[in-house]
């Protein structure tokens, strides 16, 4: 990154949050991230999130076998308004002023998300937890993770994973694997890098919004990655 961004949004998979459970919320983990998103914040930078639901869906995926696309995909997104929930709970318990904002409207629970609402606690120094998605089924929180980067006008979208960059294969199966410190949206396509879904990486490349793939499972990264230390792949055109 050439120069340290303003805005972000971080898009982390809800199996992060899961510890070493086999599925469910580890409240130690969350804690973990939510120290990082302060610790970021208190740097000065505005942080919106959103997180998968993998971490519930996965303990009621036999609930959805056999049943239609659409009525699995909005239990997954129900999943991730638990995850955010979770997220804002924790966040305010370290005194860091969080608003959930989700995609689908449940006035009772939180926020509904509109791009001038999010950027409106963005610039009064909430972390913003976008919820739900996109709010619609077949389309993958990496997806939405991409399109609330693009209407929250972040300057970058920080994809935390379980390796720390993009890599030309699988390193945890080709040890002899390729780290990128950079590589180019269209690149990461034309080699089936499956980093993010191809949607996500289209809609962020259309719109010139450079995304930051590194490692969330080494305590203290999201932090080090935003100032632009440690390791990290920067995809950009």
């Amino acid at each position: 990154m050439a120069t340290k961004p303003k805005r972000i949004l971080l898009k982390i998979s809800g199996e992060v949050l899961m510890g070493s459970q086999n599925f469910g919320i580890d409240l130690d983990t969350v804690g973990r991230v939510a120290a990082e998103v302060l610790q970021c914040t208190k740097s000065g930078a505005e942080v919106a999130l959103v997180i998968g639901g993998g971490n519930i869906f996965r303990g009621i995926a036999g609930a959805a076998k056999g049943m239609e696309r659409v009525s699995a995909d909005h239990m997954g997104i129900m999943a991730t308004v638990m995850n955010a929930l979770a997220m804002q709970g924790v966040l305010k318990s370290k005194g860091c002023d969080a608003r959930v904002l989700s995609a689908i409207a449940m006035p009772t629970v939180c926020e509904t998300y509109s791009a001038a609402k999010g950027r409106h606690h963005l610039e009064k120094g909430r972390v913003v937890i976008c919820a739900g998605g996109t709010g619609l089924p077949f389309f993958t929180t990496d997806t939405g993770a991409a399109l609330r980067a693009n209407e929250l006008k972040c300057d970058a979208l920080f994809k935390g994973t379980s390796v720390d960059g993009v890599y030309s294969d699988d390193p945890k199966k080709v040890p002899t694997a390729k780290r990128y410190d950079t590589i180019s949206f269209d690149d990461v396509l034309a080699r089936n890098l499956r980093i993010m879904d191809p949607a996500a990486i289209a809609l962020a490349r259309d719109n010139g919004l450079p995304v930051v793939v590194f490692s969330i499972r080494e305590p203290g990264n999201v932090a080090k990655v935003l100032a632009g230390k440690g390791t990290f792949t920067t995809v950009t055109k």
